[in-house]
């Protein structure tokens, strides 16, 4: 690990940056992403690159994802013709055919022109059991930040707020709204102040009211269901409306892993006492507890990552002493991702060693099955089920070198392939291979490298993530694999903790101060990549966004030897200030509050903008934000990138203008910027290979 100079200034000259449009901070935006374009974008394996993208994302071969709303299968598409996209439905019997007959509902292309606006899809939530209304988001240009407007799938229309329908319609926020009936809605926005005089927005920017509102009435006499703390992540409610068990909920976040969820009745909130910190689901009768940290509870000790079950009203009534059902326990393989109830069956997704296994337990009896039809050897996802459809499940399969498939069935049934999607290169003669190397502290960390056969060594791509249990599995990757694998190029992702691949105590191992676990366990993967005879520190080049990017910049700060170039994209660089920047406050939990002073003193042990130093060698680096990006501020990567510069050290800068946290708006955008990546990884590492 390289140690940060003692110079290091402790100031911030570089604040104006923060400035999102700023006209200056914008000027000088413009002006690195021309010099940026200018060194990447000239060549004629760029432009064959970004071409293979941008058809890769547009082709009309894809498989169009559908989600059920009662009679009819809904799918948001883009393509060359459609850059923006088009809400569309259509009938099963039809989505089985080569070609189904798409019925258009929105053209978000036709309604941007038409009102002038940059529209970005954001989603649709269509009202049960009638399915004749649907909130819908659109966002300018991709943020966070979205307008709610109501649209009548009978008539096609946007229900006017002023007519005689009064549509619910929200201004662009950050808010959350949710169906209780035709008429009714739970909502929470920004109302301005509250009666207690705070804002009704959490410091984190999210809604810190919910509310009830009725059709036809001002959305400032709505009733309160719930007011949050300032310090909280954010307040919402749900309205529940199974057959027989219809229940409200709110639900209010105190930080990012911990949460109090009640039931409103009509003598009032029932608090659920449950863990803060589990993950809660009450599905008719049944409420499903899992545990994220050891669950003492009487006589028993529920491990962390283990899943239980108990009768709903039975626990309510006596929560200490309700019988506990134990439906799934982990080990030092094997976690549990997900669960998905389907009418007579629970449906759980496991992984073990990071491959996906899937189990069916029959509610009630609990007794377990597998799922027939499901192939071996691929990550498997359920996309989806419906309740008025009984049994019905929609699921994903695909591996790094094997096409998704979309299957389809039931749970009594099985399921078998519905669609599949042609192969968008050659896969023969590349294999992807898993490996584990020891970290600092004896933990075992998985990776996996995706390489052509008759390669042995040469420029590697390292791609990490490592926070929120968010777990990288193995998936279909055709832009990786036709503008780097396919031209020599190894890629690696590594497994580290932060994630949730073994469950949440590899996640919570990495939690503030046990940060720089995760970072051990990438720079052992690195480490291991060499030992191997695969690459050499100048032709390894690391790649990750958002979490991922603070991860890129910690490895450009600490482990600069390691690598030959970094991309690092949509990051969190200023860990002094990162609680201070838009949703930041939500990400205390994760990383600390540098407030604190015990607190920064771990966080500045690797706060990559306050790591920086004018002695150090760094490699070549490559930053990339959007403008857009209302989730992680811009003035990270922009604020890095000028210290970087002051320092003396060559930098490419991009920021898309558009694109939100994902960094692109369209296809055409995220085509570009995958070129660019991989462009400046062959500058680099890759010609670093051929020297």
């Amino acid at each position: 690990m390289t140690e940060v100079s003692a110079s290091a200034p402790t100031d911030d000259p570089y604040l104006w940056l923060e400035e999102v449009t700023g006209d200056d901070a914008l000027a000088w935006v413009r002006q690195h992403n021309a010099v940026t374009v200018e060194a990447l974008t000239g060549t004629t394996r760029f432009a064959e690159m970004r071409d293979a993208a941008h058809e890769i994302l547009d082709t009309d071969d894809r498989i169009p994802y559908v989600v059920r709303r009662g009679e009819y299968l809904y799918n948001f598409w883009r393509d060359a013709t459609n850059t923006r996209g088009l809400w569309r439905r259509t009938t099963m019997e039809s989505y089985r055919t080569d070609t189904p007959e798409w019925d258009v509902i929105i053209d978000l292309d036709a309604l941007a022109a038409a009102e002038g606006e940059n529209w970005v899809w954001g989603g649709a939530a269509v009202r049960r059991p009638d399915h004749d209304r649907a909130l819908v988001s659109l966002s300018r240009g991709g943020a966070d930040a979205a307008v709610v407007r109501e649209f009548d799938l009978t008539t096609r229309t946007w229900v006017d707020p002023d007519g005689p329908d009064h549509g619910f319609t929200l201004p662009e926020n950050k808010s959350q709204i949710s169906w209780i009936d035709r008429d009714t809605v739970y909502v929470g926005t920004d109302f301005g102040l509250h009666s207690d005089g705070l804002s009704s927005l959490t410091d984190s920017g999210y809604p810190r009211i919910a509310k009830r509102w009725t059709r036809g009435t001002p959305l400032e006499s709505a009733e309160v269901v719930l007011a949050g703390h300032p310090a909280d992540i954010a307040v919402s409610a749900v309205h529940d409306d199974t057959v027989g068990f219809a229940r409200d909920f709110v639900v209010r976040a105190t930080d990012f892993f911990n949460e109090l969820t009640y039931e409103i009745r009509p003598e009032g909130h029932v608090l659920i006492e449950v863990p803060t910190d589990a993950n809660t689901m009450v599905h008719r009768q049944w409420l499903l507890v899992l545990t994220r940290s050891d669950w003492e509870r009487g006589t028993d000790t529920f491990a962390s990552g283990t899943l239980v079950a108990f009768d709903y009203e039975s626990y309510l009534s006596a929560p200490h002493t309700a019988t506990a059902t134990v439906l799934f326990t982990p080990d030092a393989h094997t976690s549990l991702q997900s669960v998905t109830f389907t009418d007579t069956h629970l449906v759980l997704t496991t992984l073990h060693d990071v491959a996906t296994e899937l189990r069916l337990l029959t509610v009630g009896t609990w007794e377990s099955a597998a799922l027939a039809g499901v192939p071996e050897f691929a990550t498997v996802s359920v996309l989806g089920t419906d309740p008025d459809h009984g049994d019905e499940i929609f699921l994903t399969a695909s591996g790094f070198t094997t096409p998704p498939s979309l299957l389809h069935g039931t749970t009594t049934d099985g399921v078998s392939v519905l669609k599949q999607t042609p192969a968008f290169f050659d896969a023969d003669g590349i294999s992807a291979h898993q490996h584990f190397v020891t970290s600092d502290d004896g933990t075992s960390v998985p990776y996996f490298v995706i390489k052509r056969d008759d390669v042995t060594d040469g420029p590697t791509l390292l791609y990490g993530y490592g926070g929120f249990e968010v777990s990288q599995t193995p998936g279909y990757m055709p832009v990786a694999a036709k503008n780097w694998i396919a031209r020599g190029g190894i890629y690696a992702i590594a497994n580290i903790r932060g994630g949730g691949e073994y469950g949440p105590t590899w996640h919570t191992q990495a939690l503030k101060a046990g940060r720089h676990l995760a970072y051990e366990d990438f720079a052992s993967v690195a480490r291991d990549l060499v030992a191997r005879g695969l690459t050499t520190p100048a032709q390894l080049g690391a790649m990750g966004g958002s979490n991922g990017g603070l991860l890129m910049g910690v490895m450009t700060t600490s482990y600069p030897e390691l690598f030959g170039a970094i991309v690092c994209q949509v990051p969190l660089l200023d860990m002094k200030r990162f609680h201070l920047l838009l949703a930041g406050a939500s990400w205390v939990a994760e990383y600390g509050n540098p407030d604190d002073p015990a607190e920064w003193e771990f966080i500045s042990t690797y706060s990559p903008y306050q790591r920086l130093s004018r002695e150090a060698t760094y490699p070549a680096i490559l930053v990339t934000t959007s403008t857009r990006d209302d989730r992680v501020h811009p003035g990270h990567a922009r604020k890095f990138t000028a210290r970087l510069e002051e320092y003396g050290h060559p930098v490419r800068y991009y920021e898309n203008i558009e694109g939100g946290h994902g960094g692109a708006a369209d296809n055409k955008q995220a085509a570009f910027k995958m070129a660019l990546a991989d462009e400046f990884l062959w500058q680099t590492i890759g010609a670093a290979s051929q020297r």
